[in-house]
């Protein structure tokens, strides 16, 4: 009940916020469905086909923690504790709001699945989606309830990790074991051969490196920023960006590792891989259009935590008469930091895996 009157209570961006969060996970369950269904009527690969449909689904889960994140009711303020509204119960509230847009969007999913075979009312669009959703096969209701449970489960695990009360880790972490595994997910890639493009361990370790290593590129372009004897708005630019590059290192560090998936993908031989002959078949551009808009979601909300979380620190410099265009300005020297370091991050490792693939 204590998640329910949150929810109600929240402005209205914030519930535009959930709305989305509902709509991504509606995305990812329609996924795991499709390739449950595909399981039906193929099931050699099926296994496969499910590891890259959990790609959409962690990436949905990824921006519903990030979204709570930003979510003011999740934070403890003086004297919530009095009333027992400490941080584990604000974290248990917040995680049950999220399992509940979770839980949203798969119902939709599976209606509109459901829907499109014509298991509830007669096939629409003339029958259209029925050969793609492989109608002509029963659908298995349990493992169907058992996929669409992983949406709201995984959602709700990864906003209670999220909002635990914890240390705030170092600013500067990672960068080398990051390197390390994005270096191994291109050597499992290459061990894999032409073959590659097809085989998630290689995509998932090259992908969780970037990630790693996301909050020290971040730091990095802090200290960029600052290099060479920095002024004042340099170094307000600068030393922002180092604090925050925990928070917006992992996002950003995922976002170049969806930039460069679809660089390789672009680059390799007739461009097929996001088609038809992808790994998740005919709907392989959404599921990547899904999960691009996922990173880029998520980093935004990233930024928006961030945000809120230096507004005491702007009342100050305001107060001290600091301008509000050098703040401005600031933020978009730290954008075009992260910009002038993450693209050809994003842009090089792309080029080392279409090496790898098309070798």
């Amino acid at each position: 009940m204590l998640a329910l009157r949150l929810a109600r209570g929240s402005r209205p961006l914030l519930q535009l916020r959930r709305l989305l969060v509902a709509a991504v996970c509606a995305g990812a369950a329609f996924l795991l469905l499709f390739v449950l269904a595909g399981a039906t009527a193929r099931p050699a690969g099926s296994f496969q086909r499910l590891l890259w449909a959990l790609v959409p689904l962690a990436a949905a889960v990824q921006f519903a923690a990030a979204v709570a994140r930003t979510d003011p009711a999740g934070r403890t303020r003086a004297g919530t504790d009095a009333v027992g509204l400490g941080p584990v119960p604000l974290a248990l509230a917040a995680a049950v709001s999220t399992a509940v847009c979770g839980a949203l969007g798969s119902a939709l999913a599976l209606a509109a699945f459901l829907h499109l075979r014509g298991d509830l009312t007669g096939l629409p669009f003339d029958g259209a989606g029925a050969g793609l959703l492989h109608a002509d096969r029963p659908l298995p209701l349990a493992a169907a309830l058992t996929l669409m449970a992983l949406v709201p489960l995984g959602a709700a695990a990864a906003t209670a990790l999220a909002l635990r009360p914890h240390t705030p880790p170092a600013p500067q972490t990672g960068l080398p074991w990051g390197i390390a595994l994005t270096a191994c997910g291109l050597a499992v890639q290459a061990w894999a051969g032409r073959g590659g493009a097809g085989n998630p361990a290689g995509w998932a370790l090259t992908a969780a490196g970037l990630a790693l290593a996301g909050p020290g590129l971040a730091h990095a372009c802090g200290a960029l920023v600052q290099a060479v004897r920095p002024g004042a708005l340099r170094l307000l630019a600068g030393r922002p960006l180092q604090e925050e590059a925990p928070r917006l290192g992992r996002p950003l560090g995922v976002l170049c590792a969806v930039g460069a998936a679809a660089l390789t993908a672009s680059a390799l031989p007739g461009g097929g891989a996001l088609g038809a002959g992808g790994p998740l078949g005919p709907l392989t551009g959404a599921a990547a259009a899904l999960v691009g808009a996922c990173a880029a979601a998520t980093l935004l909300a990233s930024a928006v935590e961030v945000r809120q979380a230096r507004a005491a620190t702007r009342a100050v410099l305001a107060d001290l008469g600091a301008p509000g265009s050098v703040l401005r300005t600031a933020a978009g020297l730290r954008a075009a930091a992260l910009l002038a370091v993450c693209v050809p991050v994003s842009w090089g490792v792309a080029q080392l895996t279409s090496l790898v693939l098309t070798r």
